[in-house]
């Protein structure tokens, strides 16, 4: 299959993963970089699950679930946002579960995106847009040759402050 890994694969969402999707989108210590300010409810999530097998070319965004292919276990999500064919770029967003953090899921996860956004969707560019004390995403995102392109400062009002955003491309060479 195309997005396997060698310890993960991407897959579409499915409905049995309202529960998993529940738990994330409602972590508050997500919210900063989902840009989430209330929390969902389950019946949003599932209406959302039912929309979800819309085209990538007709959404504009594509969420991948990160499973762990030994225990076929839910640990993360990973999303193409911003997608334009024309300019053939898009934005890259990942989240972990907690439990799974710091274990190379997200480089991972990285890898296999990037090899389909590059060779399947014939993509120039990614883009990322982090925040400059997510040292664990600028890390990741850097093993990977994204270069820091530039810096929105004071772009993001998280935990009664401003935090500057960094913006990261990799161009396919």
């Amino acid at each position: 299959m195309t997005l396997d890994g060698k310890n993960i694969k991407l897959r579409a969402l499915e409905p049995e993963d309202l529960e998993f999707l529940y738990e994330i989108e409602n972590n508050e210590s997500f919210w900063e970089v989902s840009h989430t300010q209330t929390p969902f409810s389950k019946y949003v999530l599932k209406q959302y699950l039912e929309n979800a097998h819309l085209d990538l070319f007709e959404a504009k965004q594509l969420r991948l679930l990160i499973e762990e292919i030994s225990t076929e276990k839910q640990i993360g999500m990973i999303d193409l946002f911003d997608y334009n064919p024309q300019h053939k770029r898009a934005g890259i967003g990942i989240l972990i579960h907690p439990d799974f953090q710091q274990k190379g899921v997200a480089l991972e996860a990285l890898s296999v995106l990037i090899a389909y956004a590059f060779r399947h969707l014939n993509l120039h560019q990614l883009y990322a847009n982090i925040t400059s004390e997510n040292k664990k995403s600028i890390a990741v995102f850097t093993k990977k040759n994204f270069k820091k392109v530039g810096v929105k400062k004071d772009w993001i009002f998280s935990d009664r402050k401003f935090k500057d955003e960094i913006l990261f491309q990799l161009i396919k060479e």
